[in-house]
Protein backbone atom coordinates (compact mmCIF):
# COMPACT_ATOMS: atom_id res chain seq x y z
CA UNK A 1 0.00 0.00 0.00
CA UNK A 2 1.46 3.64 -0.89
CA UNK A 3 0.09 5.26 1.89
CA UNK A 4 -0.16 4.29 5.50
CA UNK A 5 -2.73 2.54 7.20
CA UNK A 6 -3.70 5.50 9.59
CA UNK A 7 -3.79 7.68 6.45
CA UNK A 8 -6.28 5.44 4.83
CA UNK A 9 -8.51 4.67 7.97
CA UNK A 10 -8.36 8.78 8.72
CA UNK A 11 -9.69 8.98 5.16
CA UNK A 12 -12.15 6.23 5.54
CA UNK A 13 -13.68 8.21 8.81
CA UNK A 14 -13.98 10.92 7.49
CA UNK A 15 -16.42 10.16 4.75
CA UNK A 16 -18.82 7.83 7.12
CA UNK A 17 -19.15 10.82 9.26
CA UNK A 18 -19.89 13.56 5.90
CA UNK A 19 -22.66 15.04 5.44
CA UNK A 20 -22.48 13.56 2.34
CA UNK A 21 -22.66 9.81 3.80
CA UNK A 22 -25.38 11.05 6.33
CA UNK A 23 -27.54 10.99 3.28
CA UNK A 24 -27.35 8.12 1.46
CA UNK A 25 -29.59 4.84 2.39
CA UNK A 26 -27.91 1.50 3.38
CA UNK A 27 -27.66 0.12 0.22
CA UNK A 28 -25.27 3.53 -1.65
CA UNK A 29 -23.21 3.24 1.91
CA UNK A 30 -21.69 -0.53 1.12
CA UNK A 31 -21.37 0.65 -2.40
CA UNK A 32 -19.37 3.89 -1.19
CA UNK A 33 -17.25 1.95 1.29
CA UNK A 34 -16.30 -1.17 -1.00
CA UNK A 35 -15.47 1.56 -3.92
CA UNK A 36 -13.54 3.36 -1.56
CA UNK A 37 -12.03 0.38 -0.12
CA UNK A 38 -10.74 -0.96 -3.60
CA UNK A 39 -9.47 2.86 -4.99
CA UNK A 40 -6.92 2.84 -1.21
CA UNK A 41 -5.46 -0.27 -2.79
CA UNK A 42 -7.60 -3.38 -0.88
CA UNK A 43 -8.06 -6.79 -2.91
CA UNK A 44 -11.65 -7.18 -2.02
CA UNK A 45 -14.21 -9.09 -4.36
CA UNK A 46 -16.82 -9.17 -2.09
CA UNK A 47 -18.49 -6.30 0.42
CA UNK A 48 -21.36 -8.23 2.67
CA UNK A 49 -23.69 -6.84 5.22
CA UNK A 50 -25.94 -8.76 7.07
CA UNK A 51 -28.53 -5.99 8.96
CA UNK A 52 -31.52 -7.22 11.56
CA UNK A 53 -35.02 -5.95 10.83
CA UNK A 54 -37.88 -5.08 13.18
CA UNK A 55 -40.60 -6.18 11.33
CA UNK A 56 -43.25 -8.33 10.96
CA UNK A 57 -42.40 -10.18 7.91
CA UNK A 58 -38.32 -9.48 7.36
CA UNK A 59 -35.89 -11.20 9.88
CA UNK A 60 -33.59 -9.28 8.36
CA UNK A 61 -31.24 -7.85 5.04
CA UNK A 62 -28.43 -9.03 3.32
CA UNK A 63 -26.32 -6.24 1.18
CA UNK A 64 -23.34 -7.04 -1.14
CA UNK A 65 -21.58 -5.39 -3.50
CA UNK A 66 -18.70 -6.28 -5.78
CA UNK A 67 -16.46 -4.26 -7.96
CA UNK A 68 -18.19 -3.99 -11.24
CA UNK A 69 -21.59 -5.07 -10.01
CA UNK A 70 -24.80 -3.55 -9.02
CA UNK A 71 -25.51 -3.80 -4.96
CA UNK A 72 -27.36 -7.10 -4.37
CA UNK A 73 -30.27 -6.85 -1.65
CA UNK A 74 -31.72 -9.75 -0.33
CA UNK A 75 -34.35 -10.12 2.12
CA UNK A 76 -34.28 -12.80 4.87
CA UNK A 77 -37.71 -14.12 6.18
CA UNK A 78 -38.22 -15.28 9.96
CA UNK A 79 -37.15 -18.61 10.11
CA UNK A 80 -33.58 -18.25 7.62
CA UNK A 81 -31.79 -17.59 10.69
CA UNK A 82 -32.24 -22.06 11.43
CA UNK A 83 -31.98 -22.80 7.64
CA UNK A 84 -27.87 -22.79 8.34
CA UNK A 85 -27.69 -24.64 11.25
CA UNK A 86 -25.89 -23.13 14.56
CA UNK A 87 -22.47 -22.93 11.95
CA UNK A 88 -23.66 -19.40 10.64
CA UNK A 89 -20.78 -17.45 10.78
CA UNK A 90 -22.81 -14.15 11.34
CA UNK A 91 -24.51 -15.53 14.01
CA UNK A 92 -21.25 -16.86 15.33
CA UNK A 93 -19.91 -13.24 15.56
CA UNK A 94 -22.82 -12.28 17.33
CA UNK A 95 -23.04 -14.50 19.88
CA UNK A 96 -19.43 -14.44 20.38
CA UNK A 97 -18.86 -10.44 20.11
CA UNK A 98 -15.71 -11.00 18.44
CA UNK A 99 -14.07 -11.41 14.66
CA UNK A 100 -14.16 -14.88 12.49
CA UNK A 101 -11.51 -15.46 9.93
CA UNK A 102 -12.72 -18.00 7.13
CA UNK A 103 -9.71 -18.94 5.21
CA UNK A 104 -9.56 -21.55 1.76
CA UNK A 105 -11.51 -24.47 1.69
CA UNK A 106 -13.68 -23.37 5.05
CA UNK A 107 -16.62 -21.41 3.20
CA UNK A 108 -19.32 -23.72 1.88
CA UNK A 109 -17.82 -26.50 3.95
CA UNK A 110 -19.97 -28.44 6.86
CA UNK A 111 -17.43 -26.26 9.36
CA UNK A 112 -19.20 -23.07 7.87
CA UNK A 113 -22.03 -23.10 5.32
CA UNK A 114 -22.08 -20.52 2.54
CA UNK A 115 -24.55 -17.73 2.34
CA UNK A 116 -25.85 -17.48 -1.50
CA UNK A 117 -24.10 -14.18 -1.76
CA UNK A 118 -20.43 -15.86 -1.29
CA UNK A 119 -21.60 -18.72 -3.39
CA UNK A 120 -19.08 -19.46 -6.60
CA UNK A 121 -17.12 -16.76 -6.15
CA UNK A 122 -14.03 -18.12 -5.27
CA UNK A 123 -12.97 -16.22 -2.71
CA UNK A 124 -9.95 -17.13 -0.29
CA UNK A 125 -10.54 -15.43 2.77
CA UNK A 126 -13.65 -13.57 4.66
CA UNK A 127 -13.74 -12.04 7.27
CA UNK A 128 -16.77 -11.40 9.50
CA UNK A 129 -17.12 -8.94 12.27
CA UNK A 130 -20.33 -7.90 13.90
CA UNK A 131 -21.93 -4.87 14.14
CA UNK A 132 -23.03 -5.15 17.97
CA UNK A 133 -24.44 -2.04 20.49
CA UNK A 134 -24.44 -2.93 23.76
CA UNK A 135 -25.93 -6.23 23.77
CA UNK A 136 -28.05 -5.56 20.67
CA UNK A 137 -28.01 -6.95 17.36
CA UNK A 138 -27.24 -4.67 14.51
CA UNK A 139 -25.94 -6.92 11.63
CA UNK A 140 -22.46 -8.11 10.72
CA UNK A 141 -20.07 -7.16 7.93
CA UNK A 142 -17.98 -8.95 5.87
CA UNK A 143 -14.85 -8.24 3.70
CA UNK A 144 -13.97 -10.92 1.04
CA UNK A 145 -11.22 -11.55 -1.63
CA UNK A 146 -10.38 -13.72 -4.03
CA UNK A 147 -6.51 -13.19 -3.53
CA UNK A 148 -4.71 -16.52 -3.02
CA UNK A 149 -3.14 -15.59 -0.04
CA UNK A 150 -6.18 -13.64 1.24
CA UNK A 151 -5.25 -10.23 2.93
CA UNK A 152 -2.62 -8.75 4.93
CA UNK A 153 -2.07 -7.73 8.15
CA UNK A 154 -2.40 -4.55 7.27
CA UNK A 155 -5.17 -5.21 5.16
CA UNK A 156 -6.74 -6.44 9.06
CA UNK A 157 -5.73 -4.09 10.90
CA UNK A 158 -7.72 -1.09 8.36
CA UNK A 159 -10.56 -3.21 9.07
CA UNK A 160 -10.52 -2.98 12.90
CA UNK A 161 -9.61 0.78 12.37
CA UNK A 162 -12.21 1.71 10.84
CA UNK A 163 -14.98 -0.66 12.16
CA UNK A 164 -16.28 1.26 15.34
CA UNK A 165 -17.40 4.52 12.98
CA UNK A 166 -19.27 2.49 10.47
CA UNK A 167 -20.55 0.67 13.01
CA UNK A 168 -22.18 3.81 14.82
CA UNK A 169 -23.20 4.83 11.05
CA UNK A 170 -24.67 1.69 10.57
CA UNK A 171 -26.33 1.29 14.08
CA UNK A 172 -28.14 5.01 13.41
CA UNK A 173 -29.27 3.99 10.01
CA UNK A 174 -30.81 1.31 11.18
CA UNK A 175 -32.28 2.83 14.26
CA UNK A 176 -34.19 5.43 11.84
CA UNK A 177 -35.22 2.28 9.41
CA UNK A 178 -36.80 0.23 12.66
CA UNK A 179 -38.39 3.26 13.88
CA UNK A 180 -40.18 3.42 10.56
CA UNK A 181 -41.17 0.14 10.22
CA UNK A 182 -42.30 0.36 13.85
CA UNK A 183 -44.99 3.09 13.43
CA UNK A 184 -46.01 1.63 9.69
CA UNK A 185 -46.30 -1.77 11.72
CA UNK A 186 -48.43 -0.12 14.53
CA UNK A 187 -50.15 3.17 13.33
CA UNK A 188 -49.93 3.07 9.18
CA UNK A 189 -47.50 4.74 6.80
CA UNK A 190 -49.11 8.42 6.56
CA UNK A 191 -49.86 8.82 10.39
CA UNK A 192 -46.12 7.60 11.28
CA UNK A 193 -44.90 10.33 8.82
CA UNK A 194 -47.01 12.61 10.35
CA UNK A 195 -45.62 11.25 14.18
CA UNK A 196 -41.78 11.32 12.77
CA UNK A 197 -42.32 15.17 11.75
CA UNK A 198 -43.30 16.19 15.00
CA UNK A 199 -46.46 15.88 15.03
CA UNK A 200 -46.83 14.04 18.74
CA UNK A 201 -48.66 16.62 21.00
CA UNK A 202 -51.95 16.48 22.77
CA UNK A 203 -54.96 18.60 20.57
CA UNK A 204 -52.25 18.50 17.73
CA UNK A 205 -55.16 18.04 15.18
CA UNK A 206 -56.15 18.84 11.53
CA UNK A 207 -59.44 18.41 9.69
CA UNK A 208 -59.84 15.94 6.54
CA UNK A 209 -61.90 15.03 4.21
CA UNK A 210 -61.95 11.23 2.87
CA UNK A 211 -63.67 7.98 2.08
CA UNK A 212 -64.81 6.23 5.39
CA UNK A 213 -64.43 2.15 6.08
CA UNK A 214 -64.90 0.41 8.64
CA UNK A 215 -65.37 -3.40 8.24
CA UNK A 216 -66.32 -6.20 10.91
CA UNK A 217 -66.29 -9.83 11.01
CA UNK A 218 -69.80 -10.95 11.41
CA UNK A 219 -70.32 -13.55 14.15
CA UNK A 220 -67.10 -13.29 16.14
CA UNK A 221 -68.79 -13.75 19.50
CA UNK A 222 -70.40 -17.34 18.39
CA UNK A 223 -66.77 -18.29 16.84
CA UNK A 224 -65.10 -17.35 20.05
CA UNK A 225 -67.71 -18.86 22.28
CA UNK A 226 -67.28 -22.21 20.55
CA UNK A 227 -63.65 -21.83 18.93
CA UNK A 228 -60.16 -22.44 20.67
CA UNK A 229 -58.03 -19.74 21.22
CA UNK A 230 -55.56 -20.78 18.63
CA UNK A 231 -58.70 -21.17 15.89
CA UNK A 232 -60.01 -17.21 16.84
CA UNK A 233 -56.31 -16.47 16.33
CA UNK A 234 -56.03 -18.18 12.68
CA UNK A 235 -59.55 -16.60 11.61
CA UNK A 236 -58.86 -13.22 12.83
CA UNK A 237 -55.56 -13.38 10.72
CA UNK A 238 -56.51 -14.94 7.78
CA UNK A 239 -59.90 -12.17 7.82
CA UNK A 240 -56.82 -9.57 7.87
CA UNK A 241 -55.13 -11.31 5.52
CA UNK A 242 -57.96 -11.12 3.36
CA UNK A 243 -59.25 -7.18 3.50
CA UNK A 244 -56.02 -5.51 4.73
CA UNK A 245 -54.15 -5.95 1.70
CA UNK A 246 -57.33 -4.88 -0.41
CA UNK A 247 -57.77 -1.79 1.03
CA UNK A 248 -53.60 -0.92 0.75
CA UNK A 249 -53.68 -1.86 -2.53
CA UNK A 250 -56.23 0.45 -3.65
CA UNK A 251 -54.85 3.00 -1.62
CA UNK A 252 -56.39 2.97 1.45
CA UNK A 253 -54.64 3.37 4.60
CA UNK A 254 -55.49 0.82 7.90
CA UNK A 255 -55.64 3.46 10.81
CA UNK A 256 -56.85 0.71 13.44
CA UNK A 257 -58.26 -2.38 14.28
CA UNK A 258 -60.73 -2.70 16.85
CA UNK A 259 -61.39 -6.49 18.32
CA UNK A 260 -62.22 -7.98 14.81
CA UNK A 261 -63.13 -4.08 13.29
CA UNK A 262 -60.86 -2.58 10.84
CA UNK A 263 -60.99 1.47 10.42
CA UNK A 264 -59.68 2.83 7.63
CA UNK A 265 -59.87 5.77 5.35
CA UNK A 266 -59.17 6.92 1.87
CA UNK A 267 -57.30 10.27 0.81
CA UNK A 268 -55.77 9.23 -2.91
CA UNK A 269 -56.22 12.46 -4.52
CA UNK A 270 -58.23 15.77 -3.81
CA UNK A 271 -61.17 14.20 -5.81
CA UNK A 272 -64.05 13.39 -3.39
CA UNK A 273 -65.47 10.75 -6.03
CA UNK A 274 -61.96 9.44 -6.72
CA UNK A 275 -61.69 8.56 -3.13
CA UNK A 276 -65.00 6.99 -2.81
CA UNK A 277 -64.24 4.71 -6.42
CA UNK A 278 -60.69 3.62 -4.59
CA UNK A 279 -63.09 2.82 -1.39
CA UNK A 280 -65.77 0.93 -3.00
CA UNK A 281 -63.33 -1.07 -4.84
CA UNK A 282 -61.38 -2.12 -1.75
CA UNK A 283 -64.90 -2.80 -0.65
CA UNK A 284 -65.57 -5.36 -3.66
CA UNK A 285 -62.10 -6.71 -3.29
CA UNK A 286 -62.15 -7.66 0.37
CA UNK A 287 -65.59 -9.54 0.02
CA UNK A 288 -64.53 -11.21 -2.67
CA UNK A 289 -61.39 -12.27 -1.03
CA UNK A 290 -63.20 -13.99 2.21
CA UNK A 291 -65.73 -15.74 -0.09
CA UNK A 292 -62.87 -17.28 -1.27
CA UNK A 293 -61.92 -18.85 1.96
CA UNK A 294 -62.84 -22.13 2.65
CA UNK A 295 -62.53 -23.41 6.49
CA UNK A 296 -63.75 -26.57 7.16
CA UNK A 297 -65.29 -25.19 11.00
CA UNK A 298 -66.23 -21.71 9.99
CA UNK A 299 -67.34 -19.54 7.30
CA UNK A 300 -65.84 -15.99 7.32
CA UNK A 301 -68.22 -12.82 6.42
CA UNK A 302 -68.17 -9.16 6.64
CA UNK A 303 -69.91 -6.11 6.94
CA UNK A 304 -68.79 -3.79 5.32
CA UNK A 305 -69.79 0.79 6.07
CA UNK A 306 -68.76 3.24 3.74
CA UNK A 307 -69.39 7.23 4.27
CA UNK A 308 -67.81 10.36 2.83
CA UNK A 309 -67.49 13.28 5.19
CA UNK A 310 -64.97 15.35 7.56
CA UNK A 311 -62.85 13.83 10.47
CA UNK A 312 -61.02 15.59 13.16
CA UNK A 313 -57.38 13.47 12.59
CA UNK A 314 -54.55 13.93 15.36
CA UNK A 315 -53.78 13.30 18.78
CA UNK A 316 -55.98 12.46 21.25
CA UNK A 317 -55.36 11.10 24.98
CA UNK A 318 -53.52 12.05 28.19
CA UNK A 319 -49.58 12.98 29.08
CA UNK A 320 -47.47 10.97 27.32
CA UNK A 321 -50.25 8.04 26.08
CA UNK A 322 -51.62 9.69 22.96
CA UNK A 323 -53.54 7.72 20.70
CA UNK A 324 -53.21 9.06 16.60
CA UNK A 325 -56.60 8.47 15.00
CA UNK A 326 -60.11 10.00 13.18
CA UNK A 327 -62.61 11.23 15.46
CA UNK A 328 -65.87 13.39 14.87
CA UNK A 329 -69.57 12.89 13.53
CA UNK A 330 -69.23 11.11 10.30
CA UNK A 331 -66.76 8.60 12.10
CA UNK A 332 -69.63 7.99 13.79
CA UNK A 333 -72.38 7.86 11.50
CA UNK A 334 -69.87 5.33 9.69
CA UNK A 335 -69.80 3.38 12.42
CA UNK A 336 -73.27 3.40 13.36
CA UNK A 337 -73.73 2.04 9.63
CA UNK A 338 -72.09 -0.48 9.70
CA UNK A 339 -74.07 -2.07 12.83
CA UNK A 340 -77.02 -1.85 9.95
CA UNK A 341 -75.01 -4.39 7.95
CA UNK A 342 -74.95 -6.94 11.04
CA UNK A 343 -78.89 -6.56 11.41
CA UNK A 344 -79.88 -6.59 7.76
CA UNK A 345 -77.59 -8.79 6.08
CA UNK A 346 -76.27 -6.36 3.86
CA UNK A 347 -72.45 -7.44 3.01
CA UNK A 348 -71.57 -3.54 1.95
CA UNK A 349 -73.93 -0.26 2.63
CA UNK A 350 -72.99 3.13 1.68
CA UNK A 351 -74.23 6.81 2.83
CA UNK A 352 -76.35 8.95 0.37
CA UNK A 353 -73.57 11.06 -0.15
CA UNK A 354 -71.03 8.23 -0.60
CA UNK A 355 -73.42 6.49 -3.20
CA UNK A 356 -73.98 10.31 -4.66
CA UNK A 357 -69.81 10.90 -5.19
CA UNK A 358 -69.94 6.97 -6.40
CA UNK A 359 -69.55 6.86 -10.67
CA UNK A 360 -70.28 4.22 -12.67
CA UNK A 361 -72.02 1.69 -10.13
CA UNK A 362 -76.06 1.11 -9.73
CA UNK A 363 -77.28 1.20 -6.44
CA UNK A 364 -80.30 0.83 -4.54
CA UNK A 365 -82.32 2.55 -1.54
CA UNK A 366 -82.28 0.15 1.57
CA UNK A 367 -84.49 2.64 2.98
CA UNK A 368 -84.11 4.72 6.28
CA UNK A 369 -83.06 3.07 9.33
CA UNK A 370 -83.08 4.59 13.06
CA UNK A 371 -79.23 5.03 14.24
CA UNK A 372 -78.09 4.89 17.64
CA UNK A 373 -77.32 8.97 18.34
CA UNK A 374 -78.52 10.58 15.51
CA UNK A 375 -81.65 12.25 15.81
CA UNK A 376 -83.31 11.80 11.90
CA UNK A 377 -83.38 8.59 10.08
CA UNK A 378 -80.34 7.63 7.61
CA UNK A 379 -81.17 6.48 4.16
CA UNK A 380 -78.42 3.84 3.34
CA UNK A 381 -77.53 2.03 0.27
CA UNK A 382 -76.04 -1.16 -1.30
CA UNK A 383 -75.13 -2.12 -4.94
CA UNK A 384 -78.10 -2.54 -7.31
CA UNK A 385 -77.20 -6.09 -8.40
CA UNK A 386 -75.84 -7.96 -5.70
CA UNK A 387 -78.46 -9.84 -3.93
CA UNK A 388 -79.62 -9.34 -0.40
CA UNK A 389 -78.14 -11.45 1.97
CA UNK A 390 -80.50 -12.21 4.26
CA UNK A 391 -80.28 -11.95 8.00
CA UNK A 392 -77.10 -12.37 9.47
CA UNK A 393 -76.56 -10.61 13.02
CA UNK A 394 -73.10 -10.31 15.36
Amino acid sequence: MNVSIADIALVIIEWLVSDYCHDLDVANLVEGLGVRLVNAGLPIDRLGFHLFMIDPEILGRAIAWAPGEPVEIISRRHGFENTLGQKNPVRHVLTTGTWLTIRPNQLGTDAWPSHDIYANRQLAEVVFAPLLSGSSWVGAVSVSTARQHGFKPEHHALFRRIMPTLRTVIELKMLQERSTNLLDTYIGTETGRRILAGHIRRDDVETIEAALMICDLRDFTGLSNRLSGDRILHFLNSYFDRVVPAIEENGGEVLKFVGDAILAIFRVSDDPARNCSVAFQASLSALSRLASLSETDATLSAGIALHYGAASYGNIGSGHRLDFTVIGRDVNLTSRIQTVCASSGEPLLMSRRFAGLLTGVDTRSCGFHELKGFAEKVELFAVADRPHAGSDAS
